[in-house]
């Protein structure tokens, strides 16, 4: 799995740093992924940062 956030339309809101915090890191303004390629055991946290993203900026790409 590879998780590929969208900085045209994150605003940092952090919704997904609150259900991944080993995989996001909310800026100010963005995103960053701390681990663009999350283990396999990351899959329902990261699955639920995917959803509460208010921006819908976060995508799971499987590999």
């Amino acid at each position: 799995m590879r998780v590929v956030v969208d900085l045209d339309l994150c605003q940092g809101h952090g919704m997904c740093e609150l259900e991944a915090p080993d995989v996001f890191e909310a800026g100010r303004d963005s995103v960053d992924l701390l681990d663009e390629n999350p283990d396999e055991s990351r899959r329902a946290d990261v699955e639920a940062a995917v959803r509460y993203c208010p921006t819908q900026a976060l995508k799971i790409v499987e590999d």
